[in-house]
């Protein structure tokens, strides 16, 4: 694992909301509003921008935690700008806060953890499921 970040240290994302982010279920579409859990999805992947740059080819990132505080929609074509800061690094664990933008509107915030690990680590705890 590369030291190359710090606490304090951000990364951008900017998702324009399509209507596969929207809230859908199995009975159907809900409404043409970005989803709780697509705006985790992408908030998640706004932080991972950290480990992709951190991790060696001999290792990956694995989620281990994750929240989201959804405070406003934001509808089908809108663009949404997230924000990752690191909060906390703590050996191989890279702990993020973020937060989501729709125009100067706050529609989301919460928390994401990632730990990076040995692929071949990874590989053995899954083949022993």
């Amino acid at each position: 694992m590369r030291a190359i970040f710090q606490p304090g240290d951000v990364k951008h994302f900017t998702r324009h909301v399509r209507a596969e982010d929207c809230a859908s279920f199995d009975s159907g579409t809900v409404h043409p509003v970005y989803a709780t859990f697509a705006l985790g999805r992408d908030a998640e992947w706004c932080c991972r921008l950290f480990v992709l740059e951190m991790k060696t080819a001999e290792e990956e990132g694995i989620g281990t935690m994750l929240t989201v505080e959804h405070l406003s929609p934001a509808l089908q074509g809108s663009e949404v700008h997230f924000t990752a800061t690191i909060t906390a690094l703590q050996g191989n664990e890279i702990i993020c806060s973020y937060e989501a933008y729709c125009g100067s509107r706050l529609i989301a915030r919460g928390t994401q953890a990632q730990k990076i690990l040995p692929k071949e680590k990874l590989e053995r705890r899954f083949a022993a499921l």
